[in-house]
């Protein structure tokens, strides 16, 4: 008997979720606007300051490069957008203050630009765009792990994020019901910048999901790009270069147009 009430309980609980999940879903998706366009769009360099990222410190060198090599594209070529930067310089920026630079200019778009790396396989190269969502592999698992222990750098994590245990795949579900009412669009998004970074010359692994903050506290598509293995020799050249981060640039930044003409057919 105490085991059948304690069931009862638990499936009440997970109506009580799932109700809670689609209402919130539905209240979203009514506040999307569906005709303002493509007017400003955040560009995120990962990790700078204190937190070096992989690769001792080049990945936030280079993604760094690369975003600002994006927006100067983006500036020169679509005036009538603004280009917001989280960070335009070697300087350490929490997570949910990069999401709270989108939000608060109430950005149409977030792209947050990030390297690579992986300690038990060389092998591994090429770009992966991920949107929100939950986990297809334990690699995307322990690659979210990865990124969002970027808040135990921050004086007050606890607080700022509702008690988020960088290292509970629960929690990590739970971030995904956050980013669903914008789900086809950061799709979207994601499969023209892998389509387009294939054009370059770059090996691509696809469009993928996971659980970073970063892109869970914004209100917009948004998108996470690692543009290659910083373990992987031919990849970790290819960034090393001028030209091959140029090229990588040049491949978010046609797909940004591409999204946007689409957007606003």
């Amino acid at each position: 008997m105490f085991y059948l009430k304690m069931k009862l309980i638990n499936l009440k609980i997970a109506l009580v979720w799932v109700f809670g999940s689609l209402l919130f879903l539905a209240f979203t998706i009514k506040s999307i606007p569906i005709d303002n366009g493509l007017k400003t769009v955040v560009l995120d360099a990962g990790h700078g300051g204190k937190d070096p990222g992989a690769g001792n410190g080049k990945e936030k060198k280079y993604a760094l490069d690369i975003t600002l090599k994006l927006g100067e594209k983006i500036e020169e070529n679509y005036p009538n957008v603004k280009v917001i930067y989280t960070r335009n310089k070697d300087v350490f920026v929490p997570l949910h203050e990069r999401a709270a630079i989108a939000n608060k200019n109430k950005a149409d778009l977030f792209i947050s630009i990030h390297c690579n790396a992986n300690s038990h396989s060389k092998s591994l190269r090429g770009t992966e765009t991920y949107v929100m969502g939950l986990h297809k592999s334990q690699e995307n698992l322990d690659l979210a792990k990865k990124e969002n222990n970027v808040i135990l750098y921050e004086d007050n994590y606890k607080k700022s994020y509702k008690g988020y245990n960088p290292a509970s795949p629960l929690a990590h579900i739970m971030l995904a019901n956050y980013q669903n009412a914008f789900m086809n669009q950061s799709l979207e998004f994601a499969a023209k910048v892998e389509k387009n970074i294939s054009k370059v010359g770059h090996s691509t692994r696809g469009v993928k999901q996971a659980g970073f903050i970063v892109i869970w506290e914004t209100t917009m598509p948004s998108v996470l790009i690692e543009t290659g293995y910083l373990t992987n020799r031919q990849d970790a050249d290819f960034l090393a270069s001028s030209s091959g981060r140029e090229k990588i640039a040049l491949a978010i930044f046609r797909a940004f147009g591409e999204y946007k003409n689409q957007i606003e057919k």
